[in-house]
């Protein structure tokens, strides 16, 4: 399963498990909305670069990041400072976490399926 966004009725945060594909790491990010209304993140992973992405991306304001292009947000921008890959999926995970949690998207399981 590529990616799942999980968010039940009456669960107070949301949480998406990304699977990378070939490299093989899996990140769980848990997105909670706060009192003030950003989103604190807490993203897990066994992949080296995610990791430093997780430690500089803690909290976000999702007003702010949402509705940007994708190029200019702010979990593009560490994401391309840290992470060697561009087409890792990490990003767009995050992203969909942020979403869900805001009230912004419903939580529904995304994929990519590639075959040659």
């Amino acid at each position: 399963m590529p990616s799942e966004v999980i968010k039940k009725e009456n669960q107070k945060l949301t949480k998406c498990e990304i699977t990378g594909g070939v490299c093989g790491f899996v990140t769980t990010v848990k997105a909670e909305k706060s009192d003030t209304g950003k989103i604190n993140l807490k993203i897990t992973t066994g992949c080296p670069n995610i990791k430093k992405v997780a430690q500089e991306l803690i909290e976000i304001d999702p007003m702010d990041e949402i509705f940007r292009r994708t190029n200019t947000t702010r979990v593009y921008e560490i994401m391309s400072k840290h992470s060697p890959h561009p087409a890792c999926i990490v990003g767009s995970g995050i992203l969909k976490a942020i979403e869900v949690e805001a009230g912004l998207a419903l939580p529904k399981e995304a994929c990519i399926r590639i075959e040659k």
